[in-house]
């Protein structure tokens, strides 16, 4: 598994996304029966090359904590038993899921007798740049194959091992189906310049999905020839509302930072109404201590919570990823609308109220790809969502918005019925 020697990137990634291309017509008309069985036959094989993925899953971590990464990336990069679990139960989801290729809606028939309507259709070829998270490599190539596109994949570095493991995998459950096993193409460079070479590519790759960090998909976003669909932070909020069930909000709040640290629908921003501030903040600080969570408050927050550091300006614009928490103490709920279309990322935000307007406001004037109501946001997930697995958060407003699954992976085409009718 280790890093091929290629002289030539360039050609390389051109020959790589040649053969991707050529697969995608073969996976564009294939039939359902034959994407679910390559699907069940990938996870097969996920289960069965467990120990060797966890061998080079090590191998990685290894490498990672002598190079000083820290411990979210290694968070980020680890594949527990769980995970590879999630892996293997995502990919069987996905096979379970109904094909979206193919189907037509909206058909009606005109004036002149013609039927119009739409066929849902594959993009075609999806390149995707991802860091750490090696399981990325199972849920993506396993939501292109049931979509019917093509996929070129190109890991971190860091995760190189645990990626070209599960590569092996999925190009054998292709074969194994009697798909071509070129229609998932994971680079087996960590050269950078594949990176490049990948979104300039528009004759092969018909759109570029970056997950990593903002710097990683700023440049992307800047240097790509190929569209992007994208999410730049999480800077996700949970706002507790003067109508909230205490009760509730203690458990949301303490979960929707806790569970996990460096996800991306981690809540970074707790806001909450001053007349219950008093009520709930000090239970919460006391849990927010016990799990070594560092708070940073504003002036009022700070009147409840002496002990917390004096939040700056730019903590309300941080995606932490990490045990740290801003909080602000607001008037009420314009307040808090406010504060969340200024310092937010059209990610993922919440309400904790049982006032029924109130949470119907917050639904409808918060501008965000997902929008809860007493719910913890570690839910904006695809898997979480019913998608059975995701490749990744747009935070865009066209084509695919919010956890991009089956029928984010997918096109329109226009289609027209007719009987022999001519204009006039």
């Amino acid at each position: 598994m280790s890093d091929q020697r290629i002289d030539d990137v360039a050609a390389y990634m051109r020959d790589l996304g040649q053969r991707a291309r050529t697969a995608s017509r073969a996976l564009a008309r294939a039939s359902t029966a034959a994407k679910n069985r390559a699907l069940i036959a990938i996870a097969d094989r996920l289960h069965a090359e467990r120990e060797s993925i966890a061998q080079a899953n090590w191998t990685d971590l290894e490498a990672g904590a002598a190079k000083g990464l820290d411990a979210a990336l290694l968070d980020r990069l680890e594949l527990t038993p769980g995970r590879i679990d999630a892996m293997i139960e995502g990919l069987r989801q996905i096979a379970a899921l109904p094909d979206p290729v193919g189907a037509m809606t909206d058909l009606d028939y005109r004036p002149s007798g013609i039927q119009v309507g739409r066929m849902r259709v594959p993009l075609g070829v999806v390149g995707i740049i991802y860091e750490s998270r090696p399981n990325v490599t199972a849920d993506a190539a396993g939501l292109c194959l049931k979509s019917g596109n093509a996929t070129v994949l190109r890991g971190g570095s860091e995760a190189f091992a645990s990626n070209q493991a599960i590569a092996v995998c999925l190009q054998r459950g292709l074969a194994q189906a009697g798909l071509p096993a070129d229609g998932v193409q994971v680079v087996a460079t960590t050269d950078r310049a594949a990176v490049g070479a990948m979104i300039a590519m528009p004759e092969a790759i018909d759109v570029i999905i970056p997950r990593g960090g903002k710097g990683l998909i700023e440049r992307i976003s800047r240097e790509a020839r190929v569209p992007v669909i994208k999410h730049l932070d999480g800077i996700c909020h949970l706002y507790i509302d003067r109508h909230a069930d205490l009760d509730k909000a203690f458990a949301i709040a303490l979960n929707a930072k806790t569970q996990r640290y460096g996800t991306c629908n981690t809540m970074e921003t707790l806001l909450v109404e001053a007349s219950v501030a008093a009520l709930i903040l000090p239970r919460l600080a006391a849990a927010y201590e016990e799990e070594g969570v560092e708070l940073r408050g504003c002036p009022r927050t700070r009147e409840v919570l002496p002990t917390a550091r004096a939040a700056v300006e730019s903590d309300w614009d941080t995606e932490y990823l990490a045990p740290i928490l801003s909080i602000r103490v607001v008037d009420g709920l314009d307040e808090a609308m406010v504060h969340i279309a200024r310092h937010g990322s059209a990610h993922t935000d919440a309400i904790v109220t049982e006032d029924y307007g109130h949470a119907r406001r917050f639904l409808r004037e918060v501008d965000s790809s997902s929008v809860m109501v007493n719910a913890s946001t570690r839910f904006a997930d695809g898997f979480e969502y019913g998608l059975g697995a995701e490749i990744g958060i747009s935070t865009d407003k066209f084509h695919a918005r919010g956890p991009v699954g089956l029928e984010g992976l997918t096109s329109v085409k226009f289609v027209v019925l007719g009987d022999g009718q001519v204009r006039t």
